[in-house]
């Protein structure tokens, strides 16, 4: 089996996944956030430091690329090359309204006949391996019968689906029916993505598709990073290696950021997730959030630790 961490803007970049891969050492594949390619076909900054060998040693990176024009991708494509990346991600799957509204992202899928030529360009004139992380549709979930169909046409290195649409976001739950219609008629891999937050979770979904042997994970990898070794070897994470872990992911936030807020920042978006495995969290998670100063929050992470258990069912 196959485990891959899904990509999560602003929250697993290279100083979160060099934490996780030392702590955890079982995803196969890590995927960046999206990088914009740029007019000027150069990268940002934060996009260079991110994808940078020596910030991601030791792991698998896939580079993904949000984009609705093929010379983009091409460009960006060939200087991920050059540093050494062999396969890029499409991101067809983000919901956010910024991107959709500029028919990228989750938002080209309602434009087929030019999503059918951009998939055309790019395997004409791609060297690197392409693989498409994609939702069903932005309205309904029937759109994704056309969508597969395009999908078919081009050597995808996978094909992974988070079987919603657009307009769900995270609401709802994943439509399974169509997954089940896609892994029984895609000419691709098919990867599974979505709503595995508990290892019951994933053999809910593990047992109902016994041919899928790669999945994705994103939201309950932020909520407990040990989830993957529940899956396979039924290890659960406790409370001590679980602040082992938040305690480096803050020192590395505090090594390449500059002042307190834009450290507290990161690690406030981090709790938004972790604290759904404590058992009386919104307390604690309340003084989490009200924190302006690192003491501050350094109080408020320690008497969380100290007076909250883990929940059972969530680790």
């Amino acid at each position: 089996m196959n485990f891959y961490f899904a990509p999560m803007e602003g929250l697993t970049g290279h100083v979160y996944r060099k934490v996780h891969h030392a702590f955890f050492k079982n995803v196969d594949k890590y995927f960046s956030p999206f990088i914009v390619p740029q007019q000027n076909e150069s990268f940002k900054t934060r996009d260079v430091q991110d994808l940078l060998p020596e910030n991601n040693q030791g792991m698998v990176l896939i580079p993904q690329v949000l984009t609705n024009q093929a010379k983009d991708f091409l460009h960006t494509a060939k200087k991920l090359q050059r540093i050494g990346y062999q396969e890029i991600n499409i991101n067809l799957g983000c919901p956010s309204r910024t991107v959709v509204s500029k028919h990228k992202g989750s938002g080209f899928l309602a434009k087929r006949e030019e999503l059918d030529h951009f998939l055309e360009e790019i395997f004409t004139h791609a060297e690197t391996k392409v693989s498409i992380k994609t939702r069903l549709g932005k309205d309904q979930p029937e759109e994704f019968y056309a969508l597969l169909e395009i999908y078919n046409k081009y050597p995808l290195e996978e094909l992974i689906i988070h079987p919603r649409v657009q307009k769900d976001f995270y609401n709802n739950t994943p439509n399974l029916d169509i997954f089940e219609y896609a892994l029984k008629n895609s000419k691709n891999p098919v990867c599974y993505n979505g709503d595995i937050f508990t290892t019951r979770a994933y053999e809910e979904r593990s047992a109902r598709f016994p041919t899928v042997d790669t999945f994705m994970l994103g939201r309950g990898l932020l909520s407990n990073p040990g989830l993957i070794s529940g899956i396979t070897d039924k290890r659960k994470i406790d409370k001590a290696v679980l602040k082992d872990f938040h305690d480096q992911v803050y020192e590395g936030y505090k090594g390449v950021l500059f002042g307190d807020k834009n450290v507290l920042y990161k690690m406030k978006e981090l709790w938004f997730y972790m604290i759904q495995v404590f058992s009386d969290g919104a307390p604690y998670v309340k003084r989490i959030r009200k924190s302006e100063r690192l003491f501050d929050y350094d109080e408020a992470v320690s008497r969380l630790f100290r007076e909250q258990e883990l929940l059972v069912d969530r680790v």
